[in-house]
């Protein structure tokens, strides 16, 4: 609902991803979008189109970014962004508030809690694919923190690769546990394996 504590969080964390992906350079709305769905902002927010372009209209208002107009052959003008002073300044301000709880949500645990309900047909390929997920993000992750040359990014990287590491060996180690339960093994274990 407009005006919600969500709805301004969500319009706050879409315009600091902005701010920061510009931060890096000049970049107009469809680089920022790909760079916030595949590239190394991708971990931070989900941006869509729609909250893309009215946000950077909002801060160009503001004087937090310019906008200048590319030709292009044969299409319309492109419209680059970049970050002003203010902007930068906007983004120190935003990213030294107190941080909000990350979220996490995977359509993967929801199958995993019913796996005794499903049937090992079902939760063998459900985890098949998420170990598949996982390593493919792995070698992305990896990928790029090969060609980052900016510390405090390079050290962002390798937290979530140790984070992806970690959650690969556990669904690597655990899959047949998770297996039996689908085939009706609901046994506890004695302690935490």
């Amino acid at each position: 609902m407009p005006g919600s504590s969500q709805t301004r969080d969500r319009f706050m964390s879409v315009r600091s991803l902005c701010l920061a992906i510009l931060s890096f350079g000049d970049a107009t709305g469809y680089e920022i979008r790909k760079e916030s769905t595949e590239g190394k902002f991708s971990y931070f927010e989900d941006a869509s189109f729609g909250s893309i372009y009215p946000t950077l209209a909002r801060l160009e208002v503001e004087g937090l970014v310019t906008v200048r107009r590319e030709a292009q052959q044969g299409k319309p003008a492109r419209k680059v962004y970049s970050i002003t002073e203010a902007g930068r300044e906007e983004l120190r301000r935003a990213l030294s508030e107190p941080l909000a709880p990350d979220t996490f949500r995977s359509p993967f645990l929801l199958v995993s809690m019913y796996a005794d309900m499903l049937g090992s047909t079902v939760v063998r390929r459900a985890i098949d694919r998420q170990i598949e997920q996982v390593r493919a993000e792995l070698e992305q992750m990896k990928a790029m923190a090969e060609g980052c040359r900016h510390a405090s990014s390079l050290w962002t990287m390798h937290y979530g690769i140790s984070c992806m590491t970690n959650t690969l060996n556990f669904l690597e180690t655990h899959r047949d546990r998770l297996l039996r339960i689908a085939e009706g093994d609901t046994d506890l274990p004695a302690a935490a394996e």
